[in-house]
Parts: C-alpha cells; sequence; structure tokens
C-alpha cells in the first residue's frame, strides 16, 4: 500500500486555505453617507492622463444645504497633506485645493457647473445633482473623492458615481494601474492550461510505468489549481470590463485557489527536499507532526494577511498585501522554509550522493523561487509607484509561479535522456519495501540506484526485467507478487 503522507498533507493545506477572504473595491461605487463629521472620504480613483471621467448623481435633502464634494490628486501638497491629519480641520482640508483647477464641487442649484436641481415639495424638498468631471494631468495619477460641509450638523448624501478611462473594453472601466491585468491573466492561464496538459501526459506515461508517485500528483494539482485560479480571475476582469462591477465571489474564489495553489506547491518543494519519493518511501513521524504544524501555521498566517487586507487596509491609502504585519509575516514564514528546505536537500544528498544530477538543479533553482516573493515584495513595498503596483505586482506573481511550474516539468519529464529524472523506485513497489522485515527506518528508505530512467529504452518501451525487481531486496520478497504482475 503507498504511503499517503503527503496526500495528507496535502489535504491539510487545502481545507485550512478554503478559510482565506478578500475585499473587492470596485470603480462604480453608490452608498449613503449620514455622519456628525464635516469631512468623509468616498472613494479614489486612479485616472488616465487624458481620457479620466467621472459621471455623479448625488442627492441629498435641501435643509442639509450645502455640502461639497472635493477632488484631490496624489501630489504631496493635496491628498497626503490632508488624509489622517487630524490636527487640520475642515477649512484646512478645503483650502488646499485649487479652485482654478475645478476641485471643487458646490452641490447647490447657485453652481450651474454641479447640475443640480430642486425636487419634491414642501417639507421633503432634496437637490438632486447629476454631471460630470474630466481629468487630465502630466502622468497616471491617483485622485481621491470626499465630501465636505464645513462648519455644518454633519453630512448627509446619497452618492452614485461611476469612474472610467475612455471607451476600450480593456481600460474604460479599469483604474489606470490595472491596466494590462486582464490581458495578462488571460495569457498566463492559456500558458498554464498548456503546463497542466503537458504534465497530464507526462503523468500518462510515469503511471504507465509505475512511476507516478504522490509529489508528482502534488504538482498536478498545483497546476490545476493554478489554472482554475487564473480561470475564476479571468471572469471575474471580463466581467467587471463590461459593467464596472463584476462579480466579487469570483475574484474572492481566485485570490483564494491562487493561494492554495502556493501552499500545495511549497509543500511539495519540502517533501521532495526531503527526499519523499526519490529516497525515501515515507516521512518519518516527527517529520510529519512538523511539517503539519508549519503549513498549519503558514496558512493561519495567510488567513491573517487577507482578514487584515479586508478589514484593515484604509481605502484612502494605496497598499499592497505585503505591507503589514502579516504581510512580513510570511515572508518571515518562506525564508524558514528555506533553511529548512536546504538542510532537508543536503540530507538527502548525504545518503544518496547518486541522485545529485536530480538536487543540484532542483535545489539552484528552487533557491532563487524561495527568495523570489520576499523580494518581489520588498519591491512592490518600496521600489513600484503606487499608480503602477498593482499591475507590475500581478504580472511577477504569475512569472514566479510559471517559472517554478515550468522547471519542475523539465527535471522531471519522463524521457530515457532525461538525466535529471528523479523517481527509480515504482509505486507497486513501495508496499513491499515498507513490509520489509528490516521494519523501521530501514523499510523507509528505498535502495541506491541512479536513475530508473536510465534503464528504460524510450518513452514506452520499459525494461520490463528491472521494472519489477528491486536492488537490496533479496528475492523471495518480490517471487510472491510477481506472478500477477507479469500477466499485466
Amino acid at each position: 500500500m503507498e504511503v499517503r503522507v503527503g496526500e495528507r498533507l496535502l489535504c491539510l493545506a487545502v481545507l485550512s486555505s478554503a478559510l482565506c477572504v478578500d475585499s473587492v473595491f470596485g470603480k462604480y461605487v453608490k452608498g449613503i453617507v449620514n455622519t456628525k463629521e464635516d469631512w468623509v472620504f468616498l472613494t479614489r480613483f486612479c485616472f488616465l492622463t487624458d481620457f479620466g471621467h467621472l459621471d455623479f448623481r448625488f442627492r441629498y435633502p435641501k435643509s442639509r444645504c450645502c455640502q461639497n464634494i472635493l477632488l484631490y490628486f496624489d501630489d504631496s501638497s493635496q491628498w497626503p497633506a490632508v488624509y489622517k491629519r487630524h490636527e487640520k480641520n475642515c477649512y484646512q482640508k478645503e483650502a488646499v485645493l485649487r479652485p482654478e483647477n475645478n476641485q471643487v464641487i458646490n452641490l447647490t442649484t447657485h453652481y450651474p457647473w454641479s447640475g443640480c436641481v430642486v425636487e419634491g415639495e414642501g417639507n421633503e424638498e432634496v437637490l438632486s445633482c447629476v454631471g460630470g468631471r474630466s481629468f487630465r494631468s502630466v502622468r497616471e495619477r491617483w485622485w481621491y473623492i470626499a465630501l465636505s460641509k464645513c462648519g455644518g450638523d454633519g453630512l448627509q448624501l446619497e452618492y452614485e458615481m461611476k469612474l472610467t478611462n475612455g471607451q476600450s473594453f480593456w481600460t474604460q472601466h479599469f483604474s489606470a494601474d490595472e491596466f494590462g491585468i486582464l490581458e495578462t491573466d488571460i495569457t498566463f492561464l492559456v500558458i498554464f492550461s498548456l503546463v497542466f496538459l503537458l504534465s497530464c501526459y507526462f503523468a500518462y506515461n510515469l503511471k504507465g510505468r509505475q512511476l507516478l508517485h504522490t509529489t508528482y500528483k502534488m504538482f498536478m494539482t498545483a497546476a490545476g489549481v493554478e489554472v482554475l485560479s487564473l480561470l475564476f480571475h479571468c471572469v471575474y476582469w471580463g466581467l467587471y470590463a463590461r459593467d464596472g462591477v463584476g462579480n466579487g465571489s469570483l475574484k474572492i474564489l481566485g485570490k483564494l485557489l491562487f493561494s492554495v495553489s502556493f501552499l500545495v506547491f511549497l509543500l511539495m518543494l519540502i517533501l521532495l527536499g526531503k527526499g519523499f519519493t526519490v529516497t525515501r518511501a515515507r516521512i518519518s513521524h516527527s517529520g510529519t507532526v512538523k511539517l503539519s504544524i508549519y503549513m498549519t501555521v503558514y496558512t493561519i498566517t495567510y488567513i491573517i494577511l487577507f482578514i487584515y487586507e479586508a478589514e484593515f487596509f484604509d481605502p484612502g491609502e494605496v497598499l499592497y498585501a505585503y505591507d503589514s504585519p502579516a504581510g512580513y509575516g510570511l515572508m518571515g514564514l518562506q525564508l524558514l522554509a528555506y533553511v529548512w528546505f536546504c538542510y532537508a536537500v543536503l540530507v538527502s544528498l548525504k545518503h544518496y550522493p547518486e541522485k545529485q544530477p536530480f538536487y543540484v538543479p532542483f535545489f539552484t533553482t528552487y533557491t532563487l523561487w524561495f527568495f523570489a516573493v520576499p523580494v518581489m515584495a520588498l519591491i512592490a513595498n518600496f521600489g513600484i509607484p503606487r499608480w503602477a503596483r498593482e499591475k507590475i505586482v500581478n504580472g511577477i506573481q504569475l512569472g514566479i509561479h510559471l517559472y517554478a511550474h515550468i522547471v519542475f516539468l523539465i527535471i522531471t519529464r519522463p524521457s530515457a535522456a532525461n538525466k535529471n529524472f528523479p523517481y527509480h523506485v515504482r509505486t507497486s513497489q513501495i508496499g513491499i519495501l515498507l513490509s520489509s522485515p528490516k521494519g523501521g527506518e530501514g523499510g523507509e528508505s528505498f535502495p541506491h540506484h541512479a536513475y530508473g530512467n536510465g534503464s528504460f529504452l524510450g518513452d514506452s518501451q520499459p525494461n520490463f526485467t528491472e521494472l519489477f525487481s528491486i536492488q537490496s531486496v533479496s528475492l523471495n520478497l518480490i517471487r510472491p507478487e510477481s506472478g500477477c504482475l507479469q500477466k499485466g
């Protein structure tokens, strides 16, 4: 019977990650403000240099006149100078605006550009304001929309705003920092689909050779989940491009699956580093406990990150998921996993030096992968302009995942010419090894063998003489199985 330790840990990662949540911040926004404050933030959007446009509809009781819509941009003298500046009052926050730039929309009939008219009769009269604004600047800029009534008795407003960039399907409803995300996701969806299909083809060949081990199944799971994640993201962004709203549940599900794919792949790398399915049939009990604890902590930290992003990230600031305590915690866990990975690979090479053709390129390429995520997070936090951050980070993240999957696909391809192929013990032999009279640790370890692939004549012509034999194991252990096996 094949050992299921990897599959149990895989289930732990998948089930635990299912708790992740995220928030959606749409570009078609509406809501109601009713507060005693005299200045409140409503929404933000990154407009293009020439094609940005705001269409609005505001309604509020005439008795609460007169309220103002304030349009700040991301210059240090504007939004950063007023947001979360508790020492400044409402008048001081309005004073940084430039009237000549039409940054104040006075919601009253005395200001014709506001499009306000009185509706209703008697005490139920309301001001209904319908209009728009165009935005032009020397570069893509974040614009922040706030509501104020200085020296009044609070704010009461029903609002509806549509923020757009041009008329193209690919740009209209997207903030400038989101440009290219849909196209990038579609491109990577096609590439990852090809990677997954190729892994299925390789798995078919490996199954025919009885070399389809748990670790390769984990790789296929990670690749398949990545495809599903990209599919949900593409559907979400496609719907969003159509109406500016989209379906927030699809985005949450896409992010969830992206996290699951990452965790499964990380677990697979640690298991391979420890030699599971390459030099040993199972992980020791203590090793299984440590892996379970580590993956649980990692998953809980992921959950905290998503909750922190959903509940505590201030929409008045352009923040990145890793720019938080939970984000830095994830980077720390990633580096801890790398230290563990290094130790596991070194131990495996010490006991099985003949596996160097696999472990040397495996260790080298995935060292880059382990450091790619923390480096990307730091670059995003400190080196990428906020108006370009989301689209750049999206492309880098997908590129990192693609690199990891393609490298694994190359070094594990079931070709007779592949000198890096890691497996040599067949899945039908693992039960025999574990039931060996040696038992204990001796039963866990595979016999020393360079590469099973070296004995294959080709992809479809295995050496049947060696296919059902195990070096360093007595023949009387194999004889009872040989009759039924040869029948296939």
